[in-house]
This record gives C-alpha cells, sequence and structure tokens, in this order.
C-alpha cells in the first residue's frame, strides 16, 4: 500500500480558523485550499508537508483527526472492512475530487482515507 501523505486535522472555531494561515504563515505555510469550513496549508519549501484546520466536516457526521492519502482508497476500505474495522463514513466520492471513506483506529481516532479522483 502506498501512503501519498499524512495530514493532521486541528479543530478549530470561527475567528481561530481566519486566524491560522497568519499564525503558521510565521512557521512557512501558505493557504493552498479553503472550503470555507475547512483551510489546508502547506509549507512554502515542500507542499506535501500540509496540515489542515476545519470547523466540522461540510459532508460527514465528525470531524476526522487525520487525513491520510492513499493510493487506491477503494482497496483499503475492502480491507478494513475485512477486518472488521469500524466505518464511521461510507465510501463516498466528493464534489471537490477525492474518493473518502472514514474509519475508527483502535485508539478511537477517526481517520478520513482518500484518494483524488
Amino acid at each position: 500500500m502506498y501512503v501519498r501523505r499524512i495530514v493532521p486535522n486541528f479543530q478549530s472555531e470561527g475567528q481561530a480558523l481566519a486566524e491560522s494561515s497568519d499564525f503558521y504563515g510565521v512557521l512557512g505555510f501558505e493557504e493552498v485550499m479553503n472550503h470555507g469550513w475547512i483551510v489546508t496549508l502547506a509549507s512554502t519549501d515542500n507542499p506535501a508537508v500540509q496540515l489542515s484546520l476545519m470547523t466540522k466536516d461540510q459532508t460527514a457526521p465528525v470531524a476526522p483527526d487525520v487525513s491520510i492519502e492513499v493510493e487506491d482508497v477503494d482497496a483499503v476500505h475492502r480491507a478494513m472492512v475485512e477486518r472488521g474495522a469500524e466505518i464511521v463514513h461510507p465510501l463516498t466520492d466528493e464534489e471537490w475530487g477525492v474518493r473518502r471513506f472514514f474509519v475508527r483506529d483502535p485508539n478511537g481516532r477517526v481517520i478520513n482515507v482518500l484518494s483524488h479522483s
């Protein structure tokens, strides 16, 4: 299984979400995506180094703790179902160009597993 990137998802509230780009800019991050409810920041030197801040997940019942982009999300989904893992959000094609599902890890963390379409 090939993992393309791992992005922590920090919960944020209203004004803090708006202030985060400036705050993390001091550390060398710039805004690369903003859907209003989620903002993703990436390192200006290494775009694969990212973090996301979100108020809530707009299309899922919970906000994930981390996003893991994989080469084949369907294969990972099948493997998680076969092992009896708790699927928190079903395999879904999102309008912003990702196919994803949420799974709960043994520590109770919600993992957003995705591939870009």
